[in-house]
C-alpha cells in the first residue's frame, strides 16, 4: 500500500498553491486541522519547503480541482504500481537476538499458567515455532531441566494488552465449546483490568486453616474467678506465703 511522502511539506505546498480547505488537507496528509491552520498562519513548519505532490506522482491535478470545487471531496492518493505487494507479511513475531534465549522460559510460563492458549496464540505472543512449543508441552525440550517459567510481559516479549486479548479469545472459545472450567482456570482467564477491579477477599493460608477461633486471651471463666476474689485474700503476707506461726519460736526462746 503506497503512503504519502513528506506529509508536512505536502501540506505546506497545498496551503500555498491551492484553495483547498484546511479540513481536506488535514485528512489527506494525516495531520490535525489546527496544524494546517498553523501552517497557513506561519506558526507551524516555518522554513519547510513545499513538496509538490502532483510533480512527484502522488496526486492528480483533477483531484485538486474537484477538492477546490467541492469542500466535501476527499483527496485520494494516486496508486503506485511499484508499491503493489508490499503489504505486511503475517508470520511469527520478530524477537531481538538479546531476548531469544528467554523464549523457552516464557513458553513454559504460558503453558503452565494458561494451558487454554493454543500453540498458534503462543507463537504470536512470543515469536516462536510450534515444534518448540510442543517440545516444552511434552517436556522433551533439550534444556527442559534448566528452564524456569517467567512471565513474557516481564521479559518484554509481549504486551499485557496482547496477553489479555489472547486470554479473552481463549475464554470465548472454550465457552462456545461448552467446556467446563475449574475455579483456577476461570481465574486465569480473567484479564488484568478485570482482576484489578475485583474486590479483595482475604483468605487464610492452608497451613493455619481451622485455627480461626484460636485465641491467647484468657477465657471469661477465668475473668469471673479473678473478680470473685476479694482484696482481703492478698492483704496478709503471712497467709499469702503460708508462713508458720511464731508461737513455737517464742517457746524455744524462753527455754
Amino acid at each position: 500500500m503506497s503512503k504519502l511522502l513528506h506529509p508536512k511539506a505536502t501540506a505546506v505546498w497545498l496551503v500555498d498553491n491551492t484553495t483547498i480547505s484546511f479540513k481536506q488537507i488535514a485528512d489527506f496528509v494525516g495531520m490535525h486541522e489546527l496544524e494546517i491552520q498553523g501552517i497557513a498562519d506561519g506558526d507551524v513548519a516555518a522554513g519547510v519547503k513545499g513538496f509538490d505532490p502532483v510533480a512527484n506522482n502522488q496526486l492528480e491535478q483533477r483531484e485538486i480541482d474537484q477538492a477546490q470545487n467541492s469542500p466535501l471531496h476527499r483527496l485520494k492518493l494516486k496508486p503506485n504500481a511499484a508499491a503493489a505487494g508490499e503489504e505486511k507479511r503475517r508470520g511469527p513475531r520478530y524477537t531481538p537476538l538479546s531476548k531469544r534465549q528467554d523464549r523457552p522460559a516464557s513458553i513454559l510460563w504460558l503453558v503452565k499458567f494458561h494451558p487454554e492458549l493454543s500453540d498458534g496464540q503462543i507463537s504470536k505472543l512470543v515469536g516462536t515455532t510450534k515444534p518448540t512449543i510442543q517440545a516444552i508441552r511434552e517436556r522433551t525440550h533439550w534444556n527442559i531441566a534448566n528452564i524456569q517459567p517467567i512471565d513474557p510481559v516481564a521479559l518484554g516479549l509481549c504486551k499485557q494488552s496482547e496477553l489479555d486479548t489472547a486470554v479473552q479469545k481463549a475464554a470465548a472459545k472454550r465457552a462456545a465449546e461448552g467446556a467446563v472450567m475449574t475455579d483456577d482456570e476461570r481465574r486465569r482467564l480473567v484479564s488484568t483490568e478485570q482482576s484489578l477491579s475485583m474486590d479483595t477477599e482475604p483468605r487464610l493460608p492452608t497451613a493455619i486453616e481451622g485455627l480461626e477461633t484460636f485465641t491467647l486471651s484468657p477465657s471469661s471463666d477465668d475473668d469471673e474467678d479473678e473478680d470473685r476474689k476479694s482484696p482481703a485474700d492478698f492483704s496478709d503476707a503471712d497467709s499469702f506465703f503460708n508462713l508458720p506461726d511464731n508461737d513455737d519460736d517464742e517457746d524455744e526462746d524462753d527455754r
